[in-house]
């Protein structure tokens, strides 16, 4: 009977039974794996704990940023008034501010509205005489054709648009309430933040307490200086839009420029976005030369964002690389919409202002035995 041949040993194998040979690197990376998982885990559980409860979560952020706001201002008047009253009194002016403005657009609009109709008429029609012209060419029955597309479009689904009406309608319900929650809570973080955080740091362990305080002064200070920052940055494209537009004659500039405001909390997108409006406004009332202008301004202004009151304003509150800046947004805009886009960015500038200030502390910070 031939003798069995047994196989070789395994690389994998150390002679005498021993536990298989795995590579110093494969180790490595197999626990660097296991961890970054195991966090992933962690992040998206509470994420998700964030998405049911996301009308609190944007009522809590609207609160911080109205208290960043509010709260030099508050302190400034608490040198000649109770606390209680000089925080009232920046509150009423904050909402007063914010109403006026309204008011005003709102005014605006309503004045330009009957010029307005008849400029954008007169422009379509510019428009589909160019468009009929050379090189386009296009049919004269074209644009009466596309028209009674939209019509028979727009009446096919006429109870989709109802719903969504009552939806919008019940959205704005939701709206007001976080709002009403959010102006609720700016109160006491204006009033009594420092005191709140001193009490949420007395409840932790010694050996945590110093860690927490620590992270949570370069969170407020990163949070607060962006803050500024974004609202420096989108007051000065707002009033460079406002300037322009009104000086080409472009109506509605005022609401425009207040679009072009909202939009700036958007870094890299939202200014591109809110230009792209009035370029369509300028091309409906006057013509395409002041439109081409118009996109020529968002290359300028996105220009001087950029490169001048960016690095100028937010350098010495955020210091992350455009390319950073640009994947937060995007990663933002994909988990949680607009809302996420506007949050992104001040959510990796405090984690990373945090992650510099616990290295740069671990140091000096001595954890009791």
């Amino acid at each position: 009977m031939a003798a069995s041949v047994e196989p070789p040993p395994s690389p994998l194998e150390r002679p005498g039974g021993e536990e298989p040979r795995v590579p110093a690197w494969l180790r490595t990376a197999g626990a660097y794996a296991w961890r970054i998982i195991a966090v992933g885990i962690v992040v998206r559980f509470a994420f998700s704990v964030l998405g049911q409860f996301h009308r609190i979560a944007v009522a809590v952020f609207l609160g911080l940023v109205i208290a960043a706001v509010l709260r030099p201002a508050a302190g400034l008047l608490a040198r000649f008034m109770p606390r209680p009253l000089a925080v009232a009194v920046a509150i009423v002016g904050g909402i007063v501010l914010v109403l006026g403005a309204l008011a005003l657009v709102g005014e605006t609009v309503a004045d330009q509205r009957s010029g307005l109709e008849r400029e954008f008429v007169a422009g379509i029609d510019r428009i589909e005489r160019r468009l009929e012209e050379p090189p386009f060419r296009l049919p004269a029955d074209a644009f009466a054709d596309l028209q009674s597309r939209i019509g028979k479009l727009l009446s096919s689904h006429r109870s989709t648009l109802i719903s969504t009406a009552l939806s919008g309608a019940s959205r704005l319900l939701e709206v007001l309430t976080v709002l009403a929650l959010a102006l609720f809570c700016a109160v006491f973080f204006t009033h009594s933040g420092e005191r709140q955080w001193r009490w949420v740091c007395d409840q932790l362990p010694d050996g945590a307490r110093q860690h927490v305080t620590v992270a949570g002064r370069a969170a407020w200070r990163t949070f607060t200086g962006y803050t500024h920052g974004i609202l420096l940055v989108a007051a000065t494209n707002a009033v460079l839009v406002g300037i322009a537009l009104f000086a080409l004659g472009v109506p509605l500039a005022m609401p425009l420029a207040l679009l072009e405001f909202l939009a700036a909390f958007i870094p890299l997108i939202g200014s591109p976005i809110a230009l792209a409006v009035a370029a369509v406004v300028a091309l409906a009332s006057k013509g395409p030369l002041i439109a081409l202008v118009v996109v020529a301004l968002i290359v300028i202004i996105g220009q001087i964002e950029g490169h001048l009151l960016h690095p100028i304003v937010m350098s010495w509150a955020v210091r992350l690389h455009p390319v950073v800046v640009a994947l937060a947004v995007v990663g933002g805009a994909v988990a949680a919409g607009v809302i996420g886009a506007v949050v992104a960015v001040p959510l990796v500038a405090v984690v990373w202002s945090v992650y510099q200030a616990l290295r740069g502390s671990g140091d000096r910070i001595t954890t009791p035995a």
